[in-house]
């Protein structure tokens, strides 16, 4: 009987202790998987960041472009090199293909909301880039909060809609245009009803400084060569014949807006300084004293027109003394400043700079005068089909003084037309030029039409065309060298030009 009980009690202790074992392996409850959630506050697109309360957006676009008769952004052939200078060996068409990605952040504090934007583009162009090769382009990046900006942003000088005119790229002329942003630091208002102010502290360099001609020096001749105006990631304003100083003042930016169902109003304002480099080699030789500009714009959008309710009619103007870059040509087709527009056909050539002043030996600056006005119309002819119509004139004129100093500079005694191979101040000349009127007002008049389908929501396929007039006032002629062109004497005259661009858009 003992011998039993003892059996029975052995088993229960094996029994309890498999029991424990048993225990100690079974599954232990899983936390529950933290989903991904729809972020709605604002709009569609933002999910929360799983763990936080910062809603997030991830997109970006795949574009293939191809422009007939020009070079990048669809810029037609106006400043130089095979095309500008019309040569046999120019291509009649390129390519660009860019992936263009965007980070978009948002938390919700008791301060205010707290956002972060970032948008670079990998480009490959061709004749630019090697085969596998690229450009990394660091467009718009900046931290929002409490009002404040910081970072690179759309200038506060530029309408609410730079970002959304009509057309499928920058070559076409319309004020100031700096779509791929400006550092700053701006703090804007909002005061109810759709107003609003800003006020901004913007670097000038390179989109805002056109250029400053020391006359003492060589600047690029209409033929010389061809700026490197087009191309990312290489030092701004560096073109021969500039002598700008280093930036020693922030350009002081401001606009009151009006936002409505029915569009929006512009006004913008800024100030922009110009410093001067020496008068001759080194520091000793002096320098002009610094000059300060200023530049005015005043812009209106139309909404849902009587001809259509997706229909668009925008309108800019902008006046400018001294800066330049905020009324004519600024934006992505010049990076590096100093803009000189130089087209060849035949034996005959016009051509004319783009700078912010003008100054000789012991002088002032002679600031340049610009004025533009430029309209962006867009029809949905259904919700597929698409047709926009845009024009721009863009005038710049230097005055009694700066026609003075460019006419003696550019004259057969002056020489100071020169090769582009050489860096500033030295140089070789490459021609000069002779005439009556010796004035170098300058204009540009673009007229351009866009059609776009898009056959599935995200998917836009567009044509457009350009037409380009170079309008200049000289009357004689140019003698010298132009890059693969006869050293011979070219008439002076405007001219006409034509471009086109194809695009295939992949938004996501």
């Amino acid at each position: 009987m003992k011998a039993i009980k003892q059996a029975i009690l052995g088993s229960a202790a094996v029994l309890m202790a498999i029991g424990g074992a048993q225990a100690a392996d079974l599954p232990v409850k899983a936390k529950a998987v933290e989903y991904v959630k729809i972020c709605s506050l604002y709009g569609a697109g933002f999910y929360y960041i799983p763990g936080t309360d910062t809603c997030i957006k991830i997109g970006g676009a795949i574009r293939i472009d191809t422009t007939i008769n020009g070079g990048p952004y669809d810029a037609p052939y106006w400043q130089g090199g095979a095309g500008g200078n019309n040569l046999w060996t120019k291509d009649y068409y390129l390519t660009r293909d860019r992936i263009n990605l965007i980070t978009d952040t948002r938390t919700a504090t008791e301060y205010g909301m707290v956002r972060t934007y970032a948008n670079f583009q990998l480009d490959f162009t061709q004749g630019r880039d090697s085969i596998a090769g690229g450009f990394t382009e660091v467009d718009l990046v900046f931290i929002q909060f409490g009002g404040f900006t910081f970072g690179k942003a759309v200038s506060q000088f530029d309408p609410q809609w730079a970002l959304t005119k009509p057309y499928i790229s920058s070559g076409f002329l319309a004020g100031s245009n700096n779509s791929t942003g400006l550092p700053q630091i701006s703090y804007t208002a909002e005061f109810g009803n759709g107003v609003s102010a800003s006020i901004s502290l913007e670097n000038a360099s390179p989109y805002r400084n056109a250029g400053l001609y020391n006359t003492a020096n060589f600047i690029v001749a209409p033929g010389g060569g061809q700026f490197l105006n087009q191309q990312y990631g290489v030092a701004s304003y560096t073109f021969l014949g500039n002598s700008y100083g280093g930036n020693h003042i922030p350009d002081v930016v401001g606009n009151i807006r009006l936002d409505q169902k029915w569009g929006s109003l512009h006004f913008g304002a800024a100030m922009h300084t110009i410093t001067p480099g020496f008068y001759g080699a080194n520091e000793a030789s002096g320098h002009a004293d610094d000059s300060y500009g200023f530049a005015v714009t005043g812009a209106v959008e139309f909404k849902n027109l009587p001809t259509g309710a997706s229909d668009s009619l925008k309108i800019e103007t902008s006046y400018g003394k001294g800066a330049t870059k905020y009324v004519f040509g600024g934006g992505t087709l010049d990076t590096q400043g100093g803009g000189r527009f130089a087209k060849f056909d035949g034996n005959t050539v016009g051509f004319g700079y783009l700078l912010d002043g003008v100054f000789g030996t012991n002088g002032q600056i002679q600031q340049a005068e610009t004025w533009q006005v430029s309209a962006f119309y867009e029809h949905y002819w259904n919700p597929a089909w698409r047709t926009s119509l845009f024009g721009n004139y863009s005038h710049i004129s230097y005055g009694d003084g700066g026609n003075a100093l460019l006419a003696a500079a550019f004259s057969p005694a002056g020489g100071r037309l020169g090769s582009a191979s050489a860096t500033a101040p030295s140089g070789a000349t490459a021609g000069s030029i002779s005439g009556t009127t010796n004035n170098f007002d300058f204009a540009i008049a673009q007229i351009g039409t866009r059609t776009a389908w898009t056959p599935v929501k995200n998917l836009t396929l567009s044509a457009e065309f350009t037409y380009t007039r170079l309008d200049q006032n000289l009357d004689g002629t140019y003698t010298g060298t132009a890059s693969g062109k006869p050293n011979q004497t070219y008439q002076i005259k405007d001219q006409n030009l034509y471009n086109g661009s194809l695009q295939i858009l992949r938004s996501f």
